[in-house]
């Protein structure tokens, strides 16, 4: 995850920790820097959490109260690891889990990861057969790109960065300013200094009604457990929670709905456990699988704690994991005694 310093009291890993600890658990944490070989073995600089006299019930209390112990441990002697780094995605550290993806439960999965961390996973999910994907060109072409944006039906598109998270270098492009477009698409291809390193861009449909906000939903092993409206702030075309906006209560539409139905099976076949989409109008916009958030102001709307269920979840898992593993255990052993009985 990100440094422990850096969480706010609003974050949705600090209530996934604080669950997964006063149930008991041993929870450490560890950058992705702190990962390690040691002969040949995956291991980790990890900062287990101390016990406590009484943990808090409050999880902003607690990550006050916590105290950490580092030492280099084993990746393997884990039973789950969460990956809540920030986008874009580490690919150094998925290469260091590899070793232990078969030993360890991830949330999400390693391959998933790889498959969906930036937005070309949303916008090719179902290959162009789906109504509920705006349509999105991704290049780094600025020619095409312009000509996308011309030859669109549209008066207004929208622009952002393939990497980028929480609502950062969203702008809305309206073909009346064309004049702008040469420099902007220039801005976002080629940096400032015209790096050599040229960045792909988006450009994407703009979805009516999309200045009213949009709806995150949080998914769970390819179903919703919780939703809300995110408002943006005013003359914000973003509804990003850090970026300005605002909460509000939300219950699923019928369209929404659907949408999760769509999108749950493919999220599980791919490991994805534990995501955020971003809806607006009836139009997936986006799948969040590097630490989506949202589960403390779900919760505040609703009077509910979603981490219960992402930890029973994981609970769950292990406890099949362990249930397969014994049992081979003990059939190994009849197979092994067998030779040796008359």
């Amino acid at each position: 995850m990100y440094p422990w310093d850096r969480i706010s009291n609003n974050d949705t890993t600090l209530r996934i920790i604080h669950e997964a600890f006063s149930r008991g658990h041993n929870v450490g944490v560890m950058v992705p820097s702190n990962l390690t070989v040691r002969a040949n073995e995956v291991f980790g600089f990890v900062r287990l959490i101390q016990a406590m006299d009484k943990v808090p019930t409050d999880p902003v209390r607690f990550r006050d109260k916590v105290t950490f112990k580092e030492k280099m441990l084993p990746i393997s002697g884990f039973d789950a690891i969460f990956l809540r780094a920030n986008p874009p995605v580490d690919t150094t550290m998925l290469n260091f889990l590899d070793a232990v993806k078969d030993d360890v439960f991830f949330i999400n999965d390693i391959d998933g990861i790889r498959k969906a961390n930036n937005k070309l996973y949303t916008a090719t999910m179902f290959d162009g057969r789906a109504d509920i994907i705006p349509r999105t060109y991704v290049s780094k072409n600025k020619d095409y790109l312009l000509r996308m944006i011309q030859e669109s039906d549209n008066e207004k598109m929208i622009l952002k960065p393939l990497d980028g998270f929480g609502g950062s270098g969203v702008i809305v492009l309206e073909k009346k300013a064309s004049q702008s477009m040469n420099s902007l698409l220039d801005f976002y291809i080629s940096g400032q200094k015209g790096q050599r390193d040229q960045k792909y861009v988006i450009i994407q449909e703009y979805i009516e009604e999309a200045d009213k906000g949009d709806v995150r939903i949080l998914m769970l092993n390819g179903k919703p457990i919780g939703a809300m409206k995110r408002v943006p702030a005013e003359n914000d075309v973003r509804s990003n929670i850090h970026a300005g906006g605002r909460e509000e209560k939300h219950s699923l539409t019928k369209a929404e709905k659907r949408i999760c139905d769509l999108v749950g099976p493919k999220l599980v076949a791919d490991g994805l456990y534990f995501v955020g989409l971003d809806i607006i109008n009836g139009k997936l916009i986006e799948v969040n699988v590097l630490s989506p958030g949202g589960i403390t102001r779900i919760n505040r709307l609703n009077r509910t704690k979603l981490q219960t269920k992402v930890i029973d979840f994981v609970e769950d898992v292990i406890k099949i994991k362990e249930s397969a593993l014994n049992r081979r255990m003990t059939h190994r052993m009849t197979v092994q005694n067998a030779k040796n009985q008359s």
